[in-house]
C-alpha cells in the first residue's frame, strides 16, 4: 500500500474509532500503529517498517516540519478534511533509539457537547452553569492531560454564548474548535505571540470572557491574575491534580496570597470516569450497538466560597489542606459505583476498594 493511502485509512479508522491520539512507533523491523480511545492506549496494527517511516516522513512535510531534521523533537498543527468533517492534528516528533517517533493528537472541529452530556451527574452540570455568574474572576479547570478540561471550558463559552451577547476572546495552542462568534487566536512562540504577550493585547479590546487554554509559567499566571484583579472574567486550564494543588501551583508561580484571595473566583477539578453500558454491563464491546451510550463522562469537584477561603488560609499559616474538597470527589465516586453507573475497573474505585478493604 502507497503512503498516501495509508495516511488517509489511518486517520479515516482515527475518526470512526473516536481516538483522541494516534502514535506511530517504529520498532527494529516492523513498525506499529496504536490509537488512544477513551484515555486507552491499545495496538491497533503492525506494518512495514519502511512504511512507517514513510508515514511519518509525509506528515512533517506537509505540516511544514523540517523534514530532514531527525535528532531533535519537532511540533506543529495542521487541519485536514477527514470522512467530510475538517478536524486538527497537533503532530509532534520525538527522537528514539530505533529511528524517530511521532504522536498525533486530534481535534475535532465541530460544535461543543452539551453540559448535560458531559456531567455523570446533572446537579455538576448546573453547578458548572452557575460560575458563567459570576461578574469577574480567574476561574480554573485543572487535572491531568487527557481529562476534557478544553472540552468543558469549550461547552461553557458555547453556553454562555447562546444567552446573551459578549465579546469573547481567546488564547489556544492549538485552537481545537472553530466558533464564528468568539475571537479565537493561536498561540505562535516562533512569531512571538505568546500566551503573556496575547493577554496584553487582548485587554485592549474590550473583552467581557477571556479564555486561556494554559497556564504554563509565571509570566501568563501573572497575567491572568492581572486580567481578573482588573474586572475581566477569565477561563483557563492548569495541570494539577486537585483543586488544591492548583492552588500550590499558581503560589509557586510566583503569585502572592493577596492576589489569590481577590482573583481566583472558583477552581474545577475534572476527573474522566468510564461508564457501565446498559446492554453489555461491566465490559462493553467496541462493536456494541448501542449507538447513544456515552463510554465516559466526567466527575467535578468544585473549590470556591468558603472553602476556597479556607484553602488559601491554610496555605498562607502552612497548615496541611489537601483533604479540605476531596470529600466531594471521594462521595460522587463512592455515589456512582453504588449505583451501578462507574464501572468496577475504573483506577478511582480500585483504589477506594483497597481502601474499604
Amino acid at each position: 500500500m502507497d503512503v498516501i493511502n495509508q495516511v488517509r485509512l489511518t486517520l479515516e479508522k482515527a475518526v470512526r474509532l473516536g481516538a483522541s491520539d494516534i502514535h506511530l512507533i517504529p520498532g527494529q523491523v516492523r513498525g506499529v500503529l496504536k490509537y488512544r480511545i477513551d484515555g486507552e492506549l491499545g495496538e491497533a496494527e503492525d506494518i512495514p517498517l519502511i512504511l512507517l517511516q514513510k508515514m511519518i516522513a509525509h506528515f512533517k512535510f506537509i505540516s511544514g516540519m523540517d523534514p530532514g531534521e531527525r535528532r531533535k523533537p519537532q511540533s506543529r498543527s495542521i487541519e485536514k478534511p477527514v470522512l467530510k468533517e475538517l478536524i486538527s492534528i497537533r503532530i509532534s516528533t520525538f527522537p528514539s533509539c530505533a529511528s524517530e517517533t511521532m504522536v498525533m493528537r486530534i481535534f475535532r472541529l465541530t460544535r461543543a457537547l452539551h453540559l448535560d452530556d458531559l456531567a455523570l451527574f446533572p446537579d455538576q452540570g448546573k453547578r458548572l452553569t452557575s460560575l458563567l455568574f459570576k461578574s469577574q474572576g480567574l476561574i480554573l479547570f485543572c487535572g491531568p492531560t487527557g481529562t476534557g478540561k478544553t472540552t468543558t471550558l469549550y461547552s461553557l463559552l458555547e453556553h454562555q454564548l447562546s444567552k446573551q451577547s459578549l465579546n469573547v476572546m481567546t488564547l489556544e495552542d492549538p485552537v481545537e474548535r472553530r466558533y464564528s462568534g468568539i475571537l479565537q487566536t493561536e498561540i505562535n512562540e516562533r512569531a512571538g505571540l505568546s500566551y503573556a504577550a496575547g493577554l496584553k493585547s487582548i485587554l485592549r479590546h474590550d473583552p467581557d470572557v477571556i479564555m486561556l487554554g494554559e497556564i504554563r509559567d509565571d509570566e501568563t499566571a501573572a497575567s491572568a491574575v492581572r486580567a481578573a484583579l482588573t474586572g475581566h472574567l477569565v477561563f483557563s486550564t492548569l495541570h494539577s491534580s486537585s483543586s488544591t494543588g492548583a492552588l500550590m501551583r499558581l503560589h509557586e508561580l510566583g503569585v502572592p496570597y493577596s492576589d489569590l484571595q481577590e482573583s481566583v473566583a472558583a477552581i474545577v477539578s475534572q476527573s474522566l470516569v468510564h461508564l457501565t453500558c446498559p446492554l453489555c454491563g461491566q465490559v462493553c464491546s467496541e462493536n456494541c450497538e448501542h449507538d447513544n451510550f456515552r463510554r465516559r463522562a466526567a466527575v467535578f469537584e468544585f473549590l470556591e466560597c468558603d472553602e476556597l477561603t479556607a484553602s488559601i488560609t491554610h496555605m498562607k499559616q502552612g497548615k496541611s489542606f489537601s483533604h479540605l474538597p476531596r470529600q466531594q470527589m471521594d462521595n460522587l465516586m463512592i455515589k456512582g459505583s453504588a449505583l451501578g453507573y462507574i464501572k468496577n475497573d475504573t483506577p478511582q474505585i480500585i483504589n477506594k476498594q483497597r481502601w474499604w478493604h
